[in-house]
């Protein structure tokens, strides 16, 4: 009898009211943040195929169109350097794979296609900012949605770029009304079709006739009519009256026709961008924050005893409530895959499908073990030292932890990488190189108790499914069934030992503190 797919429902409803008091409420998906203090400043750039993207970003960078070519799918990180280089992030492996310009000269060194390449030139402007050119909008998905939201809010700006023929699409406008809703600065460039600045047949979306500002501007006065009108501006107007119909929260965005060669207002707005956030960013983040090295006293009249016990009730508590949302999470999954391997990409395209879900999948489930284990900490903390914590009070405890980690066999395992094998299984891979060729967009170093967790694709399912005679979709479905059901295992057991060592080391912490009548850390 076949396995029926779990429906998709509603996370925020599971656990026991005890047990919610005791966890604090965790993310359910992943979205736009805001952007950390201490996060690099970065643009995201996106936008639909056929755009002209890669021109654009050519042009503001001053290099070779072919220089921004990477694999349908990864990520390109443009960084600052002296010395120009290029590296390809692979999952699986520990080391970055030298990549060279020619894509195609190296895409058959690499078993499958890197999370993200990372460019370094010397350009004057990657001083102020990185770019991280994403995937096509079209081909993201859910999975590869959440993962460009998360990226948009540690980075704290996005970059669309649109042609003047192309009209956002209901995917687009969902994605654009999320970044609304969030503190990061939005450009939009347009840039002209293949027929010009012309818009497409049925306008930008069928809300505002692209002549309407032309009207407007007859109105205006007996000598506005014969004024000269730029298409460009009528094409960027109609897009913007398109958007904000739909998404008017995007009202303060800034907009900029693309006229060939010339980037200079577009260089000017994102360079004043990262000057204002880079002293916002500053100004919130003191080199040393409150209670680094202050002398923190223990509340009298402690039980240790009493201590203990609600630490372990608080890691079984949120491990079971983490473990209950990735295993709701991946029902979601299984049932978007099996719609996309009938309806959508088909066998060839379930590689690719699947590792953008694992990456989603890694940066969900780690966002819900740093908030509990944030959660757990304030919450002991507090019984013991007082209310409310200071933040460097909060950092000494967390780096404690994680120094007590490396003294338990099950802390050193943490750091690994589950790839999911051509077989249907999990296999494991330890080291920090091997979590780091996982990020997209890798960001600034964690601060965190626990390692992140990390699921991706192995270069053994790309290939297998890139063979002709393996496309029969009946199949595909299987495998991917028990794919994930091994996955599900997994992460089970992964986050139970997560909480295991934290309730080790973060007791033994706090025990010491209350022995000794101080924190020790």
């Amino acid at each position: 009898m076949k396995q029926r797919p779990l429906p998709s429902v509603d996370v925020s409803e599971l656990g026991a009211p005890a047990e919610r008091t005791r966890c604090a409420p965790l993310p359910t998906r992943l979205g736009v943040t805001e952007p950390r203090p201490e996060e690099p400043l970065a643009v995201v750039v996106a936008g639909p195929a056929g755009a002209g993207r890669r021109e654009l970003l050519a042009g503001l960078l001053e290099v070779a169109p072919g220089m921004l070519d990477v694999p349908a799918g990864s990520c390109l990180l443009v960084n600052h350097a002296k010395v120009p280089t290029r590296a390809a992030y692979v999952p699986g492996y520990r080391q970055p794979h030298s990549y060279g310009a020619d894509p195609l000269a190296a895409g058959p060194a690499l078993a499958r296609p890197p999370r993200r390449v990372e460019l370094s030139l010397p350009d004057p402007l990657l001083r102020h900012f990185s770019v991280l050119d994403t995937p096509d909008t079209g081909s993201l998905g859910v999975a590869g949605d959440q993962v460009l939201l998360d990226a948009v809010g540690r980075a704290g700006a996005l970059l669309f770029v649109i042609s003047a023929d192309q009209a956002f699409t209901a995917a687009e406008l969902h994605l654009l009304a999320e970044v609304a809703r969030a503190r990061v600065e939005v450009f939009f460039a347009v840039t002209p079709g293949a027929a010009g600045w012309a818009a497409p047949a049925a306008g930008p979306t069928a809300t505002e006739d692209p002549g309407a500002s032309v009207a407007s501007a007859g109105r205006a006065g007996p000598r506005a009519a014969d004024r000269r009108v730029d298409p460009a501006e009528v094409s960027l107007a109609a897009h913007r009256a398109a958007l904000l119909s739909a998404v008017p929260g995007l009202a303060s965005a800034r907009w900029y026709p693309v006229r060939q060669a010339d980037h200079s207002a577009l260089r000017r707005a994102l360079v004043g961008w990262a000057a204002d956030e880079g002293l916002r960013r500053a100004s919130a983040h003191p080199p040393e924050p409150p209670g680094v090295h202050h002398r923190v006293a223990v509340l009298p009249g402690l039980d240790p005893g009493d201590l203990t016990d609600r630490l372990d009730h608080q890691a079984r508590s949120c491990a079971q409530r983490i473990r209950q949302h990735l295993a709701l999470e991946l029902a979601n999954i299984h049932l978007r895959v099996v719609q996309e391997i009938v309806f959508g990409v088909g066998c060839a395209g379930l590689p690719q499908l699947l590792d953008r879900e694992m990456e989603a999948l890694s940066l969900l489930a780690t966002a819900q073990c740093d908030e509990a284990v944030r959660s757990i900490v304030d919450d002991l903390a507090a019984r013991v030292f007082g209310a409310p914590l200071a933040e460097g009070v909060r950092r000494r405890i967390t780096h404690a932890v994680r120094w007590g980690l490396a003294d338990q066999p099950a802390g050193r395992e943490l750091d690994r990488v589950l790839l999911v094998t051509s077989t249907a299984g999990v296999a494991g891979l330890s080291g920090t190189g091997a979590t780091d060729a996982l990020a997209g967009f890798p960001g600034a170093a964690r601060d965190e108790a626990l390692p992140p967790i990390g699921v991706a694709l192995s270069g053994g399912c790309w290939q297998h499914w890139r063979v002709p005679g393996n496309d029969d979709p009946n199949s595909a479905r299987s495998w991917s069934q028990r794919a994930l059901r091994e996955v599900e295992l997994e992460l089970s057991r992964e986050v139970s030992r997560r909480f295991e060592v934290i309730r080790l080391s973060l007791g033994a912490v706090l025990t010491d503190a209350v022995d000794h009548g101080i924190l020790l850390a």
